[in-house]
């Protein structure tokens, strides 16, 4: 009984090692991932660069978790999975929404792939996704031909379309920008130019290595 009660004891961590353990996890966070939620911090607020500062996306402030939009893969799977500080390869995403795909959503489609090329050695930092309610039959025909590698998402069973505020696709057609850790955090629309989106995502990603 002696020996057993040695046993469990020896096995059990101690205050101390309790705590150093502690202490460790919170420095591999903090090496991990304190760069990113500091470049974060920096762009929303500008500080220590303010006259540099100038995104010409629109900022969604607070940035919106991505699991409110409630959409998920081609497989079924939730979208949000995809994110975070426990996914080691977590990417940025560029999201096309739009309940028709018309003239100025395929402007959209377009800006996006072209983008997304012409961040050169970034370019497999940033994944590209389109949620589209309706998509005319024509543009069906050549989605493998002209947009194979934007991925087809689709909204998970019985929930409706949540959008962050000002974003709108039964209105007008968006580009949104969600960051590794999964927050939807700018948008585009049909008045920016590539040169504008590329801008902004080249000056993101330079402030974070993360993802």
């Amino acid at each position: 009984m002696t020996d057993t009660t040695a046993q469990q004891q020896e096995a059990e961590p101690s205050p101390e090692q309790v705590r150093r353990g502690r202490r460790t996890a919170l420095l591999l966070f903090a090496i991990g991932f304190g760069p990113m939620i500091f470049a974060t911090i920096m762009y929303y607020s500008g500080w220590l660069h303010p006259e540099t500062r100038s995104n010409h996306g629109e900022l969604i402030e607070p940035p919106v978790p991505v699991a409110e939009l409630n959409l998920q893969d081609a497989e079924g799977q939730p979208l949000q999975a995809r994110f975070g500080p426990d996914v080691t390869d977590a990417k940025w995403m560029m999201i096309v929404s739009a309940d028709t795909c018309g003239d100025a959503c395929e402007q959209l489609l377009y800006l996006a792939r072209q983008v997304n090329i012409a961040l050169g050695k970034n370019a497999n930092r940033m994944g590209r996704a389109a949620w589209i309610g309706t998509v005319p039959e024509e543009l069906q025909a050549r989605w493998q031909e002209e947009y194979s590698s934007m991925e087809r998402l689709s909204l998970a069973p019985d929930a409706e379309p949540a959008w962050p505020a000002d974003v709108n696709p039964a209105e007008s057609p968006r580009i949104l920008v969600v960051d590794p850790f999964g927050n939807v955090m700018m948008h585009y629309g049909s008045g920016n130019t590539g040169k504008e989106m590329l801008e902004d995502l080249k000056h993101l990603m330079k402030l974070s290595q993360i993802g």
